[in-house]
């Protein structure tokens, strides 16, 4: 059945087709971003949901989505979906962080030059019949020092810009390394320095707790009389209120303001300021900006709902479709291997270790502990996936531990899981063959070479005599099919242990006439999501 997605939001019809073209099932319906109640009367039929600003994504709409796996923003911004629900639903959130860069970075640049020049006030004079020329007296660009706040994707552009309009940039960013910096062409500078040498000021950061008011009273007063400051990254991050002091007190000269604390701001404190540039967040307000955003969206939900490839998921390691292709293997083993050792613990875990060896040291390995986790927690929680599961872990107190080594053995790459409960530690390791098909190799130590199938049966015994026979004979006695047997043993007459591939689970009954035969320490039957 092909997966479902709706549009709540006006996308474009290029993007709208791009689903329609892959294969996948759409529904139109941008009314819907603006009716909360419809949105959740319908949203239970859908495997994806596209949208962008005017539809909020709050719990009670996840309540009802029971199929969704996918909500896209074309665009940055998703303070108006509920992140935090979403992971616990087990739904990815993405957005499309790269296809308004250029708009975002120019509107910057123009809001620059318009409070620079006061052009829009000169303007509103000019149109008002006013001739008031020696009134609006600007400041060049050339050769003015910009301080860029943020020197990510969006404000590397503005760097490069303004270089280009011959200004001297400095820029405090603190994950940008010396060796960017100087590839940039710019001063790598801490904060405060910035704000003591900038005379122009422009921010590209998100909002976080970190960089909440990152302009405060406090650091508006460090920083040069007469800078101007440009906003046109994130509400919230200039304290609103000190600036407008600020500018009446006449220690900052201007501002450009694109985003504010209040959206829509129908009144804040620099409204009606002179030299204070204002529009109505329009950062992203292109048509190209628009249609690139609106067919990333597209491409992104359809080859995840298509392919499992993540991109640009703010909640789960991004995936890209090469590596889905390599990796899917991988991370159904290591989806299994924590299955397996989820089902054979009952006390609650305190840690989870995770081993890679050789080549599957090399791959992603954020997503393959995200499908261990996920392994472990579908036994207690049959619904949690590879969002969702570090969630539920993190919520538990679970530490989640990661180890990467060289290649160490026969196989050219294997995983190995080990839980820590209080009572005692348990391990499973896999590889995945040339066939691309999954295989348990140890478990507790013990080498075995075991295809995974739907219907397993494990079991403990020490090495003696008969176990092949006892479990063959009460197997074939009850009807039960079995299509592999794997044996292990630590050593001669040591701890051994016996894994069946049956073709149906054995009633409870039979796994009875295996415990009363006092041959085995543990007779656990066990099941496994195989496609």
């Amino acid at each position: 059945m092909a997966p479902k997605v709706l549009v709540s939001d006006k996308l474009s019809e290029t993007a709208v087709q791009i689903f329609r073209d892959r294969g996948i099932e759409v529904d139109f319906r941008p009314e819907l971003g603006k009716d909360k109640d419809a949105l959740a009367a319908v949203i239970g039929d859908y495997d994806g949901l596209a949208i962008r600003s005017a539809t909020r994504v709050t719990p009670t709409i996840l309540e009802n989505a029971h199929k969704l796996k996918v909500i896209a923003r074309a665009g940055i911004g998703t303070d108006n979906i509920d992140k935090d629900a979403a992971s616990k639903k087990g739904v990815i959130v993405m957005n499309t962080p790269f296809g308004n860069m250029i708009t975002t970075a120019e509107h910057a640049i123009a809001m620059m030059f318009a409070v620079a020049r006061q052009i829009p006030e000169a303007s509103a004079s000019t149109h008002a019949g006013k001739w008031e020329k020696s009134k609006f007296m600007g400041v060049e660009l050339t050769n003015k020092t910009l301080g860029v706040i943020g020197a990510g994707n969006i404000g590397g552009i503005v760097c490069d810009r303004a270089r280009g309009l011959k200004m001297k940039v400095v820029a405090y960013d603190p994950f940008l390394s010396a060796e960017k910096a100087e590839k940039m062409q710019v001063e790598k500078v801490e904060l405060d320095e910035l704000l003591a040498r900038a005379d122009f000021i422009t921010l590209h950061v998100p909002f976080t707790e970190q960089t909440k008011n990152i302009l405060s009273r406090e650091n508006l007063a460090k920083t040069k009389k007469g800078v101007r400051i440009i906003n046109c990254a994130r509400g919230g991050l200039v304290d609103e209120e000190a600036l407008a002091d600020a500018l009446k007190e006449g220690h900052v000269a201007g501002a450009a303001f694109d985003v504010f604390s209040q959206e829509p701001a129908t009144e804040n404190p620099l409204f009606g300021l002179p030299n204070v540039v204002c529009t109505p967040h329009l950062g992203a307000a292109t048509t190209e900006a628009q249609e690139n955003v609106a067919l990333q969206v597209a491409e992104q939900m359809s080859n995840y709902l298509l392919t499992g490839a993540v991109e640009n998921a703010l909640n789960m390691p991004s995936v890209t479709a090469e590596e889905a292709k390599i990796m899917g293997p991988w991370i159904s083993l290591s989806g299994h291997l924590g299955n397996f050792i989820g089902q054979l613990t009952d006390e609650p875990i305190k840690a989870i270790n995770i081993l890679y060896d050789g080549a599957a040291s090399q791959m992603n390995l954020e997503a393959l502990n995200c499908a261990v986790v996920a392994g472990i927690m579908k036994t207690v929680t049959p619904d949690v996936n590879m969002v969702s599961a570090p969630v539920i872990a993190k919520e538990r107190g679970v530490k989640i531990s990661t180890t990467s080594q060289d290649k160490s053995g026969v196989f050219d790459g294997y995983v190995k899981v080990t839980v820590v409960t209080d009572k005692r530690e348990r391990s499973i390791g896999g590889t995945v063959f040339s066939d691309g098909k999954p295989r348990f190799i140890q478990i507790k130590g013990i080498n075995i070479d075991a295809e995974v199938g739907r219907h397993m049966l494990y079991t403990t015994n020490d090495d003696i005599p008969g176990i092949i026979g006892t479990l063959g004979q009460t197997m074939g006695e009850n009807g039960v099919n079995i299509a592999n047997f794997t044996l292990g043993r630590s050593a001669a007459g040591g701890e051994a242990i016996a894994l069946l591939y049956l073709d149906a689970q054995p009633e409870e009954a039979v796994l009875q006439k295996l415990k009363a035969t006092g041959m085995f320490q543990q007779v656990k039957p066990l099941e496994f999501d195989v496609a």
